[in-house]
């Protein structure tokens, strides 16, 4: 049942249709003590304090001024300990901004590679959760111990397995590689760290979707609240909306990078992009000027050579 990366259409399709399952990286931070509820709670957009052990919810990290720092999975694995996934290569940052704000709690914070997280993702209305804990089952760790946390993405069913030691061979379904995986989430509008999440992007420009999963307006204070609130308040109105990009041709040279032109202004750059196996065309993800409408003939400019795309909403429809 595994044969990660032998076939992207075949890959991509099972992704969007029956289910398959991706080994994601994902770094681990993990918060526990006594005053780590009370600490989590002021650090994050989530209700912390609502989660019962064994739940995870998404949240955002902010910084003071209300940019986004890190989006997370919080996982409360006991009343006082807990995980906190992000995408990978972005753990030790994580630590290091809990870590500035950790003064005089009784809050140790650390990091760990014992846990390792399986994505299940599935068309909508799929029954990923059950196919998730297939995955946990089969998972080498005692009943129980395995996680299965709600992840769906815009217009798939999706559910993540969380457990404490690496998975073997067989994952207890279809185990598709990685490429696929990055297909399906810039298809979805799903934003990654450090491409369409960073230092300089407002909570809100990543989706309503997004927010909806991760922030609490009920809960009370926490860092970089204001923003989140005042966005909130106004609509949900941002400057520079994550949308697609949907190009009419490929390009020697097309990067992550590339100016997203219409009529003369720059109205955005590319942060993802890939090149889907049932596309004329690659696709890529862009924060572009809120002025700028879903539908919207652009050009894709680089060093290179341009390419004519159209502007569209996420999630992509799917190609005919």
């Amino acid at each position: 049942m595994s044969r990660p990366g032998a076939d992207l259409a075949a890959d991509h399709r099972a992704l969007r249709t029956t289910g398959a399952a991706v080994r994601v990286p994902r770094d681990v931070v993990t918060v526990e003590g006594p005053e780590a509820t009370t600490f989590l709670q002021g650090q994050l957009s989530q209700d912390v304090a609502a989660l019962d052990p064994g739940r995870s919810a998404w949240s955002l990290v902010l910084a003071p001024t209300g940019r986004v720092d890190a989006w997370v999975r919080v996982s409360r694995l006991e009343p006082d300990r807990y995980l906190l996934d992000v995408d990978g290569g972005w753990g030790d940052a994580v630590l290091a901004r809990l870590g500035r704000f950790r003064l005089r709690t009784k809050a140790d914070l650390g990091s760990t590679s014992e846990w390792h997280i399986v994505a299940v993702r599935a068309a909508a209305g799929a029954d990923a959760g059950r196919l998730a804990s297939d995955v946990a089952a089969a998972a080498p760790v005692g009943a129980g111990e395995a996680i299965v946390a709600s992840a769906p993405w815009p217009g798939m069913a999706g559910a993540d397995v969380l457990a404490p030691a690496p998975f073997g061979a067989d994952l207890g379904m279809l185990e598709v590689g990685l490429e696929a995986f990055e297909v399906t989430r810039i298809e979805c509008g799903v934003p990654a760290m450090g491409a369409e999440l960073t230092e300089a992007t407002i909570p809100a420009e990543a989706g309503a979707w997004l927010i909806a999963a991760s922030v609490s307006f009920t809960k009370g204070c926490y860092t970089g609240q204001e923003l989140v609130a005042r966005i909130d308040s106004r609509g949900g109105q941002v400057p520079r909306p994550i949308r697609g990009v949907v190009l009419g041709a490929d390009g020697p040279g097309l990067a992550v990078g590339a100016e997203v032109r219409v009529g003369d202004d720059v109205a955005g750059a590319l942060t993802s992009l890939c090149r889907p196996p049932d596309r004329v065309g690659p696709i890529g993800l862009a924060p572009v000027s809120r002025s700028v409408e879903a539908g919207t003939a652009c050009r894709v400019v680089w060093a290179g050579g341009q390419v004519p795309a159209v502007v569209e909403a996420v999630p992509l429809s799917r190609p005919i």
